[in-house]
């Protein structure tokens, strides 16, 4: 493996605790990095201009993942734009500006594919950004990482800075949120199958028609993919934030590259928790984007490519809920 990052350069992972900041450390930690910097929002709150400015001043990190966002599905983002759109453009303004202030080699911010336009053609590609209308139902988070992609944008053009932007697929792992009125779509499953499974009751409500389609990556996958990117050589890396010399966005989608449809998802979900009852779609309830399946093969060129497969992972993380239940109680 390609290691641009020295096991001694100091790396901060904002947001560490989360489904995609717990996968980059656990990656870290696996592959020999132990000079990690990191704080809990307690210790360290990223909407806090001034202190994320002393902090940055203080640890001086040379590597920055920025996976720090508030984030949720379709029911949290419907509810609360205003806390989407506010927070995480806070979130993202302080600590790319930092990074900059203090000579960050290289940060990646990660970001979503509901930064893509709702109808756009399938596979998506990057150069999909800002051609269409977006999803409504979590347009204000949409609006706020497709701000951090043209800061860091300007970042680089501006100021010579090297921030990558990279927009993983649908994510799902340890470290996840279960909570039914913010979760995503699998979390959400999980914990429906589960507990109809234990109150022994005849059948899951599933929101929609069943009908769209998602791309699901385990969240060490994405880890994985994140420090592979990292570590490219300057010439690649270059290459990825700007193509043609100056102007062009430096974003890079991370997925599978295959999907599956809501009802099929909801089937899988049903046999790994061992649910014998049958399901409900409530189509009352919104669907969200027909389908969100990204186009990978820049980073496929690059020589990276998904390795869990989707039932693996699906095993993997009902096995962590499970573990997560058992600690609580």
């Amino acid at each position: 493996m390609n290691s641009f990052m020295g096991f001694s350069d100091r790396i901060y992972v904002a947001g560490h605790r989360g489904l995609v900041g717990s996968a980059l450390v656990r990656q870290l930690q696996a592959q020999g990095y132990s000079n990690l910097i990191l704080r809990t929002h307690t210790e360290l709150d990223l909407e806090d201009s001034q202190a994320v400015s002393r902090f940055f001043a203080c640890e001086k990190p040379d590597f920055v993942f920025l996976a720090a966002a508030k984030v949720g599905g379709i029911l949290a983002n419907s509810t609360y734009p205003a806390d989407f759109i506010r927070s995480n453009l806070n979130i993202q303004n302080h600590v790319i500006q930092a990074s900059f202030e203090q000579g960050v080699k290289r940060l990646m911010f990660l970001g979503s594919s509901c930064i893509y336009p709702k109808l756009a053609p399938q596979p998506i590609q990057e150069s999909s950004l800002l051609t269409g209308p977006l999803e409504p139902t979590n347009q204000a988070y949409a609006l706020a990482k497709i701000a951090g992609i043209e800061m860091c944008r300007a970042y680089n053009i501006q100021y010579g800075t090297r921030y990558l932007c990279a927009m993983p697929t649908n994510l799902y792992g340890p470290n996840d949120s279960y909570d039914l009125n913010n979760s995503h779509v699998l979390p959400a499953l999980i914990r429906k199958f589960h507990e109809a499974k234990q109150e022994g009751r005849k059948n899951v409500k599933v929101w929609g028609t069943g009908n769209p389609r998602r791309e699901l990556l385990y969240s060490d996958d994405l880890a994985d993919a994140c420090l592979f990117l990292m570590n490219l050589s300057d010439e690649k890396f270059s290459s990825l934030l700007s193509s043609d010399g100056s102007q062009s966005i430096p974003l890079i989608n991370i997925g599978c590259g295959t999907d599956l449809t809501i009802r099929e998802l909801a089937e899988a979900v049903k046999r790994t928790v061992g649910f014998s009852g049958g399901m409900v779609f409530d189509t009352s309830k919104p669907d969200g984007a027909p389908r969100k399946l990204l186009d990978v093969s820049l980073l496929c060129a690059l020589g990276w490519s998904a390795r869990i497969s989707f039932q693996k992972g699906l095993s993997l993380t009902y096995a962590n809920y499970l573990k997560s239940q058992a600690d609580r109680d």
